[in-house]
């Protein structure tokens, strides 16, 4: 990371990297994705899965694995260095699903955020700088496919949220988002608040996260165009919660290259693994 990222995420608990996508590249990503939304449900490979029930978007499970260009971004030559400094060297994939917002999903209402009592999650996301660095075990990567214009919904975020010592309360900045059950799935806003952010990258952008920022999406609101993202997720590889190699299936994994089953795997907080010695990771 530059000092000036460095300062920023530890600032904010966000980077918005613009075109980390280009050309070929990313015109592959995207052909690759229209592929996969292409696909008859009959169709799709062993493995993956088209969701389009969910509430707030429409899911391609595990569409990193659908085809290499879109394989190749969980180790970007761009986006590799930061998540091997945000890791402390110990990179951990653990998911990577294509989401696809349309016209008429309902609002996705903030969550995430620092949790209030440790003793509810023993393995909570935990930030810290050490050494000069940032550390953080709970990271999601945003690849846009789209672009995102002012005004148009999309993801929110309440910055420096990540560094908070208290429970975000419902009641703050969209308080018809949820019912005493959960999210309220009848409830729509594309307002932005003040202390509210509303990031607008385009095609080939990626926006960096922890999963410690309170963040939400905006009710898209084009009718003739939608906002397609891979949502790649990060552990540190010692972490034992959600996802990774020891989660996908059989099926999965043997879609994938050795780089990447490597990047998926746990191990312990004293290994480094081979992929981590690299400055840049092609794929197999």
């Amino acid at each position: 990371m530059t000092p000036e990222q460095r300062y920023f995420f530890d600032l904010t608990g966000y980077l918005h990297l613009q075109g980390v996508l280009q050309g070929a590249e990313l015109q592959a990503a995207q052909d690759a994705a229209q592929r996969f939304i292409d696909t008859p449900p009959e169709e799709v490979p062993a493995g993956l899965e088209i969701n389009l029930e969910r509430e707030h978007f429409n899911w391609y499970i595990n569409a990193f694995a659908f085809d290499k260009p879109l394989e190749a971004l969980t180790l970007h030559p761009k986006t590799w260095p930061i998540l091997k400094e945000l890791t402390d060297d110990r990179p951990r994939l653990t998911s990577g699903n294509l989401m696809v917002d349309v016209h008429g999903k309902p609002f996705h209402p903030l969550h995430g955020g620092v949790p209030g009592a440790p003793a509810r999650n023993p393995e909570q996301g935990r930030y810290s700088t050490i050494g000069g660095k940032v550390q953080c075990n709970d990271l999601v990567f945003f690849f846009y496919l789209t672009d995102v214009h002012p005004g148009d919904g999309g993801l929110i975020i309440l910055p420096c949220s990540h560094k908070s010592h208290f429970d975000y309360p419902r009641s703050l900045f969209y308080p018809d988002s949820y019912t005493a059950d959960g999210y309220n799935d009848e409830y729509f806003s594309t307002e932005v608040p003040e202390g509210v952010l509303n990031v607008t990258p385009k095609a080939g952008d990626v926006v960096i996260i922890s999963e410690l920022v309170t963040h939400g999406a905006l009710s898209w609101g084009p009718q003739d165009r939608d906002r397609r993202f891979l949502t790649l997720r990060y552990m540190q590889q010692h972490e034992s919660v959600r996802g990774g190699l020891d989660r996908f299936s059989p099926e999965v994994k043997a879609r994938l290259s050795p780089e990447t089953l490597e990047l998926a795997a746990p191990a312990s907080f004293t290994h480094i693994k081979e992929i981590v010695e690299r400055e840049v990771v092609t794929l197999s």
